[in-house]
């Protein structure tokens, strides 16, 4: 269980966007004279999680078109990570699953969430907001939370102590072809709806400006904001000044103006002298929606997109700058995932990941801050897809085991199993070549891998929240 000082409710009630510390030795708030020199070293965090944008739709990743110069200074100034994975390929439990460093099946959110819904994260899960409130930092959500629409399960309850976004993702609004039956899409600051069907165009622009007021009024103490925009998940939009800009039509137009937020940040940051301490971190929740055509990006080399458990669905690009931690131009190609972020972020806050639960990420500090040489923490990685253990990575080789669906109505005398699908990441990035004939020893050793962890994780999960 959590265990916290102050409920959250308190806790609004005090600070609203001002954030005074509260019984943290040696923290001040910004009316305060400077917090002391052990609460200024611990190093920040800005994590930007955009929203089914794919590997490619970065220039520094290949991107053809799309022209995003902050984000590819940030690579050169930092680390790019290639074999970096989300959690899961749809919102919800992609979400769920950085936010507490385990599978999505795990904490019981592995399908996405819809305003009918009445359940959530579960409050009594220990967040990376959580860990490092105890640290002292000031913590904030800005952007699209899709952890539960309802007060139990709002980011205010989860560890942060501002929150400013939309519930759930953008389309689920009665302004889209087909869902008018949706109630009015809230635009929530803390946990009070202060705009209904907000004018999209500005989402990122006033995302931009909120995270950047946060680093302003929280520069003299530790902080910690949680970043996930809206965009580019479709109804796509963007303000003016970025309309018909990019070579690569609305969606690019959309990344370009998600890249000119993040030189926003960066600016801030600089001109507050915070640079050296602040951990800047840039990925996706998925990949992209294909089936949205020009209005969905590109995985390109990887194979498929959003939905789907090939690595196009689920490996991100993703960007880490440090300066003077993180060296400069670098690239990591090992295996990580977001799931790790909570132990990592914990661990570099000077806390701890929670012992009194089973947590799957593991501590990536050293692929970060370490030696060229580094390795993965992780023995294997594992894609689920709902409740659906559906592949393993281990080394570089991937094995896919999709259950064959049956069509509703359709008899079936005797299960048909899975036919796997064997690829070596290595050789073959784009998933085209199945190795399984040639391999059965390595398809059998990763099938009893994927057995093994199924069921140890389905002897550990935690419920979701549920209101009722």
């Amino acid at each position: 269980m959590k265990s916290t000082k102050y409920s959250r409710r308190d806790f609004l009630s005090m600070v609203g966007m001002g954030f005074a510390a509260l019984a943290i030795p040696g923290c001040k708030g910004i009316s305060d004279k400077p917090a002391s020199r052990a609460c200024v070293s611990k190093p920040n965090f800005i994590l930007i999680f955009t929203d089914d944008q794919g590997y490619q739709d970065v220039g520094c990743f290949g991107a053809p078109k799309i022209q995003t110069p902050n984000l590819d200074r940030m690579a050169a100034e930092g680390r790019k990570f290639t074999d970096f994975y989300s959690a899961n390929s749809v919102c919800s439990p992609s979400r769920a699953a950085l936010l507490t460093g385990c599978y999505p099946p795990r904490v019981s959110i592995p399908s996405v969430l819809f305003p009918r819904h009445q359940i959530g994260l579960n409050p009594a899960e220990v967040t990376i907001a959580d860990i490092l409130k105890e640290q002292g930092y000031a913590t904030a959500c800005i952007g699209k939370w899709h952890l539960g629409h309802l007060p139990d399960f709002l980011p205010t309850r989860q560890g942060f102590d501002y929150y400013f976004g939309l519930p759930y993702s953008n389309d689920m609004w009665p302004n889209q072809p087909g869902r008018s039956k949706y109630p009015p899409l809230p635009l929530i600051e803390n946990e009070s709806t202060i705009e209904e069907n907000p004018d999209q165009s500005f989402l990122t622009k006033r995302y931009t400006e909120k995270c950047i007021a946060f680093i302003r009024k929280n520069q003299n103490r530790p902080f910690f904001v949680y970043l996930p925009h809206t965009m580019p998940h479709v109804p796509l939009f963007v303000t003016e000044k970025f309309k018909g800009k990019s070579a690569g039509g609305l969606y690019g137009d959309v990344i370009e103006e998600i890249d000119w937020g993040v030189g926003e940040i960066l600016k801030t940051v600089k001109e507050l002298g915070l640079d050296e301490n602040t951990l800047v971190i840039f990925t996706s929740d998925n990949g992209p929606w294909l089936g949205k055509k020009d209005h969905g990006g590109s995985a390109l080399p990887l194979r498929d997109g959003k939905f789907t458990t090939y690595e196009g669905g689920m490996r991100e690009p993703c960007i880490m700058r440090w300066p003077g931690k993180i060296p400069a131009g670098s690239v990591c190609k090992e295996l990580c995932a977001t799931i790790d972020f909570l132990p990592t972020l914990a661990t570099l806050a000077g806390g701890k990941a929670p012992a009194d639960r089973v947590i799957d990420g593991k501590d990536i500090g050293p692929l970060l801050t370490g030696p060229a040489d580094a390795r993965t923490p992780h023995e294997a990685f594992y894609y689920y897809r709902v409740n659906t253990l559906e592949a393993i990575r281990a080394g570089n080789w991937k094995l896919r085991q999709v259950p064959v669906k049956v069509k509703k109505g359709q008899k079936q005398a005797k299960p048909k199993r899975p036919q796997p699908e064997l690829y070596d990441l290595n050789q073959d990035i784009s998933e085209k070549n199945n190795l399984a004939a040639q391999h059965p020893e390595i398809v059998a050793k990763l099938t009893k891998m994927m057995k093994e962890f199924d069921e140890q994780l389905k002897a550990n999960t935690r419920p979701a929240g549920n209101v009722s």
